[in-house]
């Protein structure tokens, strides 16, 4: 289902459609190529030592056995690594060296501490036996308890914390931010009910099913050139251009497909390693990181406690809010907390407003990006807090979010106001659909119980650089090159974009995604930029392209280029009507007026014209007896701005919804007091299959985004924000007690069924 809010929408003749997606039939028929599949002449191939401790240091390490095994080419270290810890460095550039292989000390377990090439991988394992290594365990920081602690375990000896904009050493804490406006204790004095709870939420992986990958071939002449599958070609070149001390320019990204990222594959792994070890041994060499090592060693969202607080009047308003956030970083700082602090209230106008957040080191794998980064764990306590919160004072969900939306003129929580949003419709579309009316049965016949729950979330989206090339071809075929990874359709929405521009169908744009000497620097594709901010230099080129055509036919019509009109998909000559060219017919005579024509759009997109809000809304069952919880109904509701491709659209939702019941039901590493997980394979770490989940209902808003020419807004992100309270609310709602705590499993159900049961005797 689509919701237009306004009725004088532009009409599009393309955007809006459905076409097939471009990269289906290569998909489809195998022929697409993941960085697994390269094989290049000469190949060989690497492992990678990984360190058993989370904290320890490296008091002997002898590679020599390994360099002498058979089939190995190449042996490395961190003495290897260009940049050392010994050289007179900021801290943040030595870190970027030491994650991707430890020197002195390793600080997660997984920790790379050596590599080996060979000639094969069996060979190249069978090295890594031979490499004797001797550790000094050291007590391993895991909970942000110890790692605040008076006398807490300094993780990082040359780290100093920016406290709320003072230098502190000897700290675990290397960010303390705040946000703040009005008066949050004036604001509680007034309030007739003020509530605080305090929430626990686990870390959690993306989930992709492809593995980290990185092959790499450094050339005699000192080129480096990497085969990867990235979000971030560009970032990858510049990240390896610094912790390998070369050019950007000596350095060649060619990214391959991606089996899945949702923002765990921006950053860097194993491509320093592969390129070191090429150096070495002359070779080109493949590194394939096995599922183990991607659970331990690479990057999940980072896991916290949020402390909220509310005070509302007897109408439901809100008059203050507070916020403690501290998340877990990892071994290295980096935790989203700047977008946590934007979006924990981002739903709501609140006059009088603190929050603080903390980036806290620990010792496990640093943190990376996964699906709206830092968002859905400030949003789980902030939802679930106005859930409990209206129950408390009698008020119904629905009419506070009304009565408290955040709309065009609201302050977002870090400052910023919001231009035009769709807050207040995704709210509207919820409380007018079939699911939302409907009665839900409290209690079936088998004894299991039944609940509802909502929640609202937010993601405010990004700009950034963007560059794009369109080339138009005789027959009038146009090729679209671009240097953004698609990672969610985002060939096909850039294609529909410059179809919608030159008049022509989306099957005659073709897409491809180059290399990062093919094309001018593109951000990362990630925080739901790539289909708005890479569009608006679709839409820049495309408009060059028109403009160029009109010159060559203007040379043609022996007219002022001036006098040319172009309207769905010709050229008018104003002055004499007769003469009028298809864009197809119009490439066709490009050799007549000077021959092909090729433009870039370059862009940098500044804001993201307010972000997306969604409203979630979800029927589910508990099994008094095992804990056991089944989803029932769900049901979407998101402002897209403008649906380029609405099944495109419509699977974000519905995808950013399955990984957040899996965050909120089952999904967290289980993890001992010396930072050694347990559950690290698909087996133990449990995400939710087709088996679990329901068929999620899609609500698709369109409240256009004036930031962009279609109305188009980055929607990717949003819809991981508001399972986790929605199931919250609607667990308490069945059981008759809250959970504070992720993943809400069977046995933490069980806990609080017992509990309630406790107090009143029975349920």
């Amino acid at each position: 289902m689509t919701i237009t809010s306004n009725s004088n929408q532009r009409e599009f003749q393309i955007v809006g459609t459905r076409p097939i997606r471009h990269d289906g039939v290569d998909k489809v028929l195998g022929r697409a190529l993941y960085g697994a599949d390269i094989k290049l002449a000469g190949m060989i191939h690497g492992a990678v030592l990984r360190s058993p401790y989370a904290h320890a240091r490296i008091k002997n390490l002898d590679i020599s056995r390994a360099e002498s095994a058979p089939g190995v080419y190449a042996v490395i270290t961190g003495k290897d690594m260009p940049v050392q810890p010994s050289e007179n460095l900021r801290p943040e550039s030595k870190w970027a060296s030491e994650r991707i292989m430890a020197y002195d000390k390793v600080i997660y377990k997984g920790h790379p501490v050596a590599a080996v090439a060979a000639t094969d991988l069996n060979s190249a394992l069978e090295a890594l036996k031979l490499i004797e290594i001797e550790y000094e365990p050291l007590k391993a920081v895991v909970t942000i308890e110890d790692a605040i602690a008076k006398n807490a375990v300094i993780i990082h000896d040359d780290l100093v914390g920016n406290h709320l904009g003072e230098s502190v050493s000897n700290t675990n804490i290397a960010e303390h931010t705040r946000a703040e406006f009005g008066d949050p204790e004036a604001g509680f004095n007034e309030s007739t009910t003020v509530l605080e709870r305090t929430y626990s939420i686990s870390r959690a992986h993306q989930g992709y099913i492809e593995p980290h990958n990185g092959s790499a071939f450094y050339s005699p002449d000192g080129k480096l050139t990497v085969y990867t599958s990235t979000q971030a070609p560009f970032g990858v070149r510049d990240g390896l251009a610094k912790i390998l001390k070369m050019r950007i320019s000596d350095i060649k990204v060619v990214p391959m497909e991606i089996g899945g990222g949702f923002g765990g594959k921006i950053g860097l792994y194993l491509e320093p390693l592969a390129a070191l070890l090429s150096k070495k041994s002359g070779k080109p060499v493949k590194i394939l990181m096995d599922r183990q090592s991607v659970f331990t060693s690479t990057g999940p969202g980072p896991g916290g406690e949020v402390t909220v607080k509310m005070g509302i009047d007897a109408k439901g308003k809100i008059l203050a809010a507070t916020a403690d956030i501290k998340y877990m970083a990892g071994a290295y700082p980096g935790s989203s907390i700047s977008a946590a602090t934007a979006g924990i209230f981002a739903c709501y106008e609140v006059p009088n407003l603190r929050i603080d957040a903390y980036d806290i080191v620990i010792n496990m794998s640093k943190t990376a990006a996964y699906r709206a980064p830092g968002t859905p764990q400030a949003t789980f306590a902030s939802e679930a807090l106005v859930d409990e919160l209206c129950k408390l004072a009698g008020i119904d969900t629905m009419d506070f979010h009304l009565l408290n939306v955040s709309k065009e003129g609201s302050r977002r929580p870090d400052g910023p106001i919001f231009p035009r949003i769709g807050n207040l419709e995704c709210l509207n579309a919820i409380k007018e659909s079939d699911h939302f009316k409907s009665s839900l049965i409290r209690k079936a016949d088998d004894g299991k119980l039944r609940g509802r729950g909502m929640a609202s979330g937010y993601w405010n989206g990004a700009g950034g650089k963007s560059s794009v090339t369109i080339n138009v071809n005789d027959d009038g075929i146009v090729s679209l090159v671009e240097g953004n990874p698609d990672i969610g359709g985002t060939r096909t929405t850039l294609a529909m974009q410059a179809a919608e521009i030159l008049g022509i169908s989306a099957e005659d744009v073709h897409p491809s995604v180059v290399d990062t000497d093919s094309i001018g620097y593109n951000a990362l594709t990630a925080g739901s930029r790539t289909t708005y901010s890479t569009g608006h230099g679709v839409i820049e080129a495309a408009n060059l392209v028109i403009e160029e055509m009109k010159e060559r036919i203007s040379m043609l019509w022996e007219c002022d280029a001036s006098r040319i009109a172009f309207s769905e998909g010709y050229f008018n000559n104003l002055d004499a009507p007769d003469q009028r060219l298809g864009f197809k017919e119009a490439a066709g005579k490009l050799g007549e007026t000077g021959g092909s024509i090729a433009k870039t759009g370059t862009v940098n997109v500044r804001g993201s014209g307010g972000g997306s809000f969604a409203t979630h809304l979800v029927d589910l069952e508990v099994d008094p007896a095992t804990g056991k919880v089944q989803i029932l109904r769900y049901t979407a509701a998101q402002d897209a701005g403008k649906a380029v491709h609405p099944s495109y659209v419509e699977g974000q939702f519905q995808g950013g919804a399955a990984q957040g019941i899996g965050w909120a039901l089952n999904e967290e590493y289980y993890t001992t007091e010396d930072g050694v997980m347990l559950n690290a394979s698909f087996l133990d770490y449990r995400m939710p299959t087709a088996l679990d989940l329901p068929k999620i209902d899609t609500i698709i808003v369109e409240v256009p985004n004036t930031n962009h020419p279609f109305g188009v807004r980055g929607i990717g992100e949003t819809g991981i924000v508001p399972p986790a309270p929605a199931i919250a609310n609607a667990l308490a709602d069945a059981i008759g007690n809250r959970l504070y705590k992720t993943p809400m499993n069977p046995g933490r159900i069980l806990e609080a069924l017992e509990e309630k049961n406790n107090k009143s005797g029975g349920i």
